[in-house]
């Protein structure tokens, strides 16, 4: 019987989450054509525009969450946030999950949340699109076979960055970094001998692109801590009501200049 009670609240849930992106994805479309037009005032007035139909979807999508599988997601740390500043935002990542607790917690609190993206996926049906039309920014690196093969690509992705992250110098910005690069996992913490209990060795290529991009902007580091009691869920059992509890830990500071840097040119920089 509970498990039927599961498959028809994800059920549910599902079909609902699915309509309330639609219904918000509609607006986003429609304003994103207006963004061609090479007008900075337009273009700045579509981003703000754009940026509540985010906001917008994210309280939908949580009073879905209260009203089918409600969850308790209790806060520690809470520090002074502000929708008017500008952010980097870092965290642990073991689920698909962990992106929606992240919007849940953060959203109103802080500029919407920036991921940065392959930029193969700008190609993606529908979603590619609206990331898009939301100034995710898209990255393209380069292997080190590429390198080797052709040099003058040496220097091209951070370039890339940059011209990404210019639009967000004229508007508060949260970027979003998953420093471990991967969602946890007990084989890939083995394999790698992380010196982490419960983390993989971070990886600094993406906030050292996003630092060296904005770094006259970017100066608070927002680090969240999030921590699933019973079980890492998966997406069907956070939606089915198979998670009753989340614990999410908010950390605010400075940051420090010795994190600013070339990571391209200054191997130094890059090792230390």
């Amino acid at each position: 019987m509970g498990a039927m009670v599961s498959r028809i609240r994800g059920t549910l849930a599902f079909l609902c989450y699915v309509i309330n992106t639609i219904f918000w994805v509609t607006p986003i479309f429609a304003v994103s054509f207006f963004k061609l037009i090479p007008l900075s005032f337009t273009r700045t007035a579509c981003t703000y525009f754009l940026d509540f139909c985010a906001s917008a979807w994210i309280r939908c999508n949580g009073h879905i969450e209260d009203t089918l599988h409600p969850v308790a997601i209790e806060i520690s740390g809470e520090p002074q946030l502000s929708p008017k500043q500008w952010y980097m935002v870092i965290a642990n990542h073991q689920s698909w999950v962990d992106i929606l607790v992240l919007q849940r917690v953060l959203n109103g609190k802080i500029p919407f949340l920036k991921f940065f993206l392959k930029q193969q996926l700008i190609f993606v049906p529908v979603l590619g699109l609206a990331w898009w039309a939301l100034d995710f920014p898209f990255m393209r690196r380069y292997s080190q076979s590429q390198l080797r093969k052709n040099p003058k690509l040496r220097g091209k992705d951070i370039e890339i960055t940059r011209k990404a992250c210019a639009k967000f110098k004229s508007k508060p910005v949260s970027v979003m970094n998953f420093v471990e690069g991967t969602r946890f996992h007990a084989d890939k913490h083995q394999q790698q001998q992380s010196p982490f209990t419960h983390l993989l060795k971070p990886k600094a290529g993406g906030m050292a692109f996003a630092l060296s991009a904005m770094g006259e902007h970017i100066h608070q580091l927002v680090n969240v801590s999030i921590y699933y009691p019973n079980k890492i869920p998966t997406y069907w059992e956070f939606i089915s009501g198979q998670v009753d509890t989340i614990k999410v830990h908010i950390e605010l500071s400075q940051i420090d200049e010795s994190l600013r840097g070339d990571y391209i040119k200054d191997r130094d920089f890059k090792i230390n």
